[in-house]
């Protein structure tokens, strides 16, 4: 077995778990999948980092933009656009828990290869066949291997129009990295479209939230990954469009809070911090 992914995908993957076992319904994203990838000790949910309630924001999070990822790569598919790469994809089960969507794209995921390779096991450990429009793509980002030739060795078509997703990545980054990941997909073909997360400078978060903030860089810097790159919305915006894209949106984690999240009794909400740039060529 190859060795395991690192602590961001598990728990990442942990949380959408964690959302469907302790909070009710309506579940904005229903992911157990990647616990069985996992396939953590017993007394997992009992890990501080699971604490069903300091850790609720958190979890509310990162179902909140898994789903708006879903909800936009179906609606891309309904428009026509058949190829979906994902940057970092980690521990994502989105092909697995979507075959009526995602077997109507190429699904390209990018991440590396000890990833990779884990997951692959994984699925074959729980029968989980991987489909001839699921590409696992292994990268080495430590190198100067390209990922961008890696996924044209996949099979991607640079001249079809394609959805592009990057969620947890863009603060491990170097903002001159960042751009050079822009202008390479400004080139994607017309019609295409990037969602890219990052995060907020701590005093644009909720002051609630600043705490949690400075908790996971301290996490963060302590498991060797620390947080590089923040980014203000204009900030973000202006990077993507110095880089070639044709049009640029924000999209904060406030409102997709109110998108998902509007109706619910329990008070479940995620904490802010993290939004999305959403950019089209």
């Amino acid at each position: 077995m190859a060795e395991v992914p690192d602590n961001t995908a598990v728990r990442t993957a942990l949380w959408r778990a964690m959302h469907v076992q302790v909070d009710p319904p309506p579940h904005v994203l229903e992911d157990e999948l990647g616990l069985r990838l996992v396939a953590p000790d017993a007394d997992w949910r009992s890990r501080p980092d699971m604490d069903p309630v300091g850790t609720s924001g958190f979890r509310a999070s990162m179902v909140a933009r898994a789903r708006f990822i879903e909800d936009l790569v179906a609606e891309q598919a309904d428009r026509g656009v058949d190829q979906y790469v994902l940057l970092g994809a980690g521990l994502d089960t989105f092909a697995q828990r979507r075959p009526e969507i995602a077997s109507r794209l190429t699904v390209f995921e990018i991440d590396q290869p000890a990833t990779q390779a884990w997951k692959r096991q994984r699925l074959t450990d729980l029968d989980l066949a991987i489909p001839t429009w699921l590409r696992l793509v292994p990268v080495d980002f430590e190198t100067t291997e390209s990922w961008w030739d890696q996924l044209l060795a996949a099979g991607f078509d640079p001249a079809r129009p394609a959805v592009v997703t990057s969620t947890g990545v863009s603060m491990y980054l170097t903002k001159e990295t960042t751009a050079a990941t822009l202008r390479q997909l400004s080139a994607l073909a017309p019609g295409s479209t990037l969602a890219m997360t990052f995060l907020l400078p701590t005093d644009l978060l909720a002051a609630p939230d600043r705490s949690g903030l400075q908790a996971s860089e301290k996490g963060a810097r302590a498991a060797g990954t620390p947080f590089i790159s923040f980014y203000t919305p204009p900030e973000i915006q202006e990077l993507a469009e110095q880089a070639g894209f044709k049009a640029t949106q924000h999209v904060s984690g406030t409102a997709l809070a109110d998108r998902y999240f509007a109706d619910r009794t329990d008070g479940l909400r995620p904490s802010t911090g993290e939004d999305f740039l959403i950019a089209t060529t």
